[in-house]
């Protein structure tokens, strides 16, 4: 977690994806609002290929990782943390030991990192995708195939309307079909029949929205057609007849060791027909016709995304509006409680050290939410709106950002048992704890629901104990917020806080 950083905005920009095959790294200049490319990095890490029987990561790979991080990290210097962000996608969706991966990844970086789920990859691929072609209208389909997932996404301009990530990748495909090196038309055949499966329930939904223009990114998108391009099949542009004869020439040639015949790098020989396999199949499912091959990717949607905060056009503060409006909140009370929590915070933050970016942000949209659970049942309504939150595709949200927005909301009401944090970092279990605290507090001192304004209050707080004083007289006209106040004292002290009353 990082200070909140109030300096003048920053004009250099980075984003780093860390995919189940390739680690990317892009830095970029923010000139008048538009970014322009200073540097890429690349390199082949093949983090999914890194997974034991038991889906936890090995050294071997861990240390992979790590060494190609260190080199990323000389670039980055000392930029501010509101200029970078860095992601994990499928291999570290799925890998069992993902938070001891982080904590020895942010330690080599000195930046956060953050996995995200697979329909946010979509739409930051998307983002990325979009600002790299002309603004043209009409419905566009992005394909991106990755190492361990495959995005479908259908947009105009800069909105995506349609997001689908798929549990299917080159990596995982080769290891699957094409283990052995060998390219059999058996191999091939039953490759392309999985991705058609895999595509199956989406076909009758993206069939019927339609598209205009059909775009492809990634690294396997990208060498398909330089292959077609090569073998003077296509220009380049990828086509179903081109497809269609490529995939025949790929069984005659019959092992992954001739691929260098057609052009393809070595480093990639080993997943290339993996990634034929995946594209044929979704082109033979969604009927594709042509494809074009675009440069941009999830690293350029991140650093779009980066932008977007920059200038207070942050797609989670929509994310958040959307949710109040679809779950009919009562807005006007989640803002009077989030002013008093932001107000407690403001007094607590330096001497609980919580005094991040992070922090305030989550508090902030915790109190907008806290009763979104209501639309499901008064009973229990703190439980149902935790789930919510913690199982929804939330766009501009990372993963441990909706487990630590759940966590508040499950636990700003009623008993404070360790249940609670059932499902948190031990690392993050004193700060959510403390968040916890402010935000029951917040919502307490609003419970009469009267829209009197709440008099200024003073808070002071050590490790384990928090003093609340009131203006003399105030608590006394009002003796059920004083029961409250006398009950949540029990509730804190299960976890370890004493609270005093002045």
């Amino acid at each position: 977690m990082t200070a909140r950083n109030t300096a003048t905005q920053p004009d250099v920009l980075a984003a780093i994806d860390m995919g189940s095959n390739s680690f990317h790294m892009v830095v970029a200049r923010l000139v008048h609002g538009e970014i322009r490319t200073l540097e890429k990095m690349g390199e082949k890490v093949q983090l999914g290929a890194g997974l034991d029987a038991n889906n936890n990561l090995t050294e071997e790979a861990q240390q992979r990782a790590l060494d190609c991080l260190g080199r990323f990290a000389q670039r980055l210097g000392d930029m501010p943390p509101s200029a970078v962000q860095i992601v994990g996608t499928n291999a570290l969706r799925v890998a069992r030991n993902t938070n001891d991966f982080i904590r020895r990844a942010e330690a080599v970086l000195g930046y956060p990192v953050e996995i995200i789920a697979g329909r946010e990859e979509a739409r930051l691929i998307y983002l990325g995708v979009s600002h790299t072609l002309s603004d043209d209208k009409g419905r566009r389909l992005v394909i991106d195939i990755g190492g361990g997932s495959t995005e479908f996404i259908i947009g105009e301009r800069f909105e995506a309307q349609e997001l689908e990530s798929l549990h299917m990748g080159c990596v995982s495909f080769r290891n699957r079909y094409f283990a052995d090196g060998r390219i059999t038309r058996r191999q091939m055949d039953r490759a392309v029949t999985h991705a058609n499966q895999e595509i199956l329930h989406i076909r009758n939904r993206y069939r019927q929205l339609g598209w205009k223009d059909a775009v492809g990114s990634s690294g396997s998108i990208k060498a398909i057609s330089n292959v077609l391009a090569a073998l003077k099949i296509t220009d380049g542009t990828l086509t179903y007849q081109g497809m269609k004869e490529l995939r025949r020439r790929l069984v005659d040639m019959g092992n992954i060791d001739r691929l260098s015949e057609i052009g393809v790098r070595t480093e990639r020989h080993t997943i290339f027909t993996a990634g034929f396999a995946i594209l044929m199949g979704a082109f033979e499912s969604l009927e594709i016709d042509e494809m074009r091959f675009a440069d941009g990717a999830l690293r350029e949607g991140l650093l779009y995304d980066i932008v977007g905060r920059i200038q207070h056009e942050d797609v989670r503060e929509r994310t958040i509006h959307a949710l109040q409006e679809r779950y009919h909140v009562d807005q006007a009370h989640g803002r009077a409680v989030e002013e008093t929590a932001i107000s407690a915070w403001q007094q607590v933050a330096d001497d609980w050290g919580i005094n991040t970016e992070y922090d305030e942000d989550i508090l902030r949209w915790a109190c907008r939410l806290h009763e979104i659970g209501l639309t499901i049942s008064h009973s229990q309504y703190h439980k149902h709106g935790a789930y919510l939150l913690r199982y929804s595709d939330l766009a501009g949200f990372s993963q441990q950002f909706q487990r630590d927005l759940a966590t508040l909301v499950r636990g700003h009401r009623r008993k404070f048992s360790a249940a609670v944090f059932e499902d948190t970092d031990p690392n993050d279990l004193q700060r959510l704890r403390y968040l916890c605290t402010l935000i029951r507090l917040a919502v307490l001192l609003h419970h009469p629901r009267n829209n009197e304004p709440l008099p200024e209050f003073r808070l002071t707080a050590g490790p384990d104990r928090l003093t609340l004083a009131f203006p003399d007289q105030w608590l006394e006209s009002r003796p059920l917020t004083l029961a409250d106040l006398n009950n949540e004292q029990e509730y804190l002290s299960k976890q370890g806080l004493t609270l005093s009353i002045e």
